[in-house]
């Protein structure tokens, strides 16, 4: 069966362009402005998109995403509301491929086969996993495939031969390929030179490579495409928008939009 991420490739494909995946945290700032969010990335453009579930101990993200945890947490944004949220979105864009970015503790709370279950059923195609090392990643990524979701892994530019092997064996979607070690955060020194990790990654025949971390503008967009990559997600950057303009959800959308539609617009 063709999934929405093989159907989002394939378009961009025969386009010519890569693709622009956008992070936001689900519940941030409050699940309704929340939500309009979500449909803000899509109207600009965004090919699919990349979303986070508030917790209290990110430790793979930045201040900017560790802040947007805790205005969600303190909204009451909980695990089965952000699902929910996805769910919404998902009625109304049946065709944008849409990920998760999760912690363990959140996997494992309601249990691997319930919580990968609950997400198919809201329309989730992807997980990535962030503090699950490859190594012991095998038993999240059965659990995911059973349950008809996509198990995103990550590559790095010091990752061994093996871990990238185990990387195009479990990992389904795209890889999530860092673009340096260390946390979130736009970057405007953001490294994309990244040739011969996304030619080693091609030739373990793993999923279509996507940058992240540090990508916050178009330049950097262009960079990560021109170096070889399928694409790049950018987090901190479109958090930092939603940062500034707290109390202000219509200035807050607007500035989403226009910068989801300028990384857009450099995938071209």
């Amino acid at each position: 069966m063709t999934t929405r991420y093989d159907a989002m490739f394939a378009r961009l494909a025969a386009a010519g362009e890569g693709a622009f995946v956008p992070f936001l945290v689900l519940g941030d700032p409050d699940p309704a402005t929340s939500l309009d969010l979500l449909f803000a990335l899509a109207d600009g453009g965004a090919d699919a998109l990349e979303l986070g579930i508030p917790f209290s101990d990110p430790v793979a993200d930045g201040p900017a995403i560790q802040a947007a945890d805790l205005r969600a947490l303190a909204a009451g944004a909980r695990p089965r509301d952000c699902l929910g949220l996805v769910a919404a979105f998902r009625a109304r864009r049946p065709d944008v491929p849409v990920g998760l970015l999760v912690y363990a503790n959140l996997v494992e709370a309601p249990g691997r086969e319930a919580f990968y279950a609950a997400a198919a059923v809201a329309g989730v195609d992807s997980v990535l996993v962030a503090d699950v090392p490859t190594v012991e990643a095998a038993p999240y990524a059965a659990a995911a495939r059973a349950a008809g979701v996509a198990p995103v892994l990550i590559a790095a530019p010091n990752s061994p031969d093996a871990h990238l092997a185990d990387v195009a064996r479990l990992g389904a979607a795209y890889t999530y390929v860092v673009t340096r070690t260390g946390v979130t955060g736009a970057d405007e020194r953001a490294a994309t030179g990244h040739r011969a990790l996304l030619d080693r990654l091609a030739g373990l025949g793993a999923p279509p490579a996507l940058l992240g971390f540090g990508i916050s503008s178009p330049e950097h967009v262009r960079a990560a495409i021109a170096a070889g990559a399928a694409g790049a997600i950018s987090g901190s950057a479109v958090v930092a928008r939603v940062e500034s303009h707290l109390g202000d959800p219509a200035a807050m959308r607007a500035d989403v939009l226009t910068f989801v539609t300028e990384m857009k617009a450099a995938t071209r």
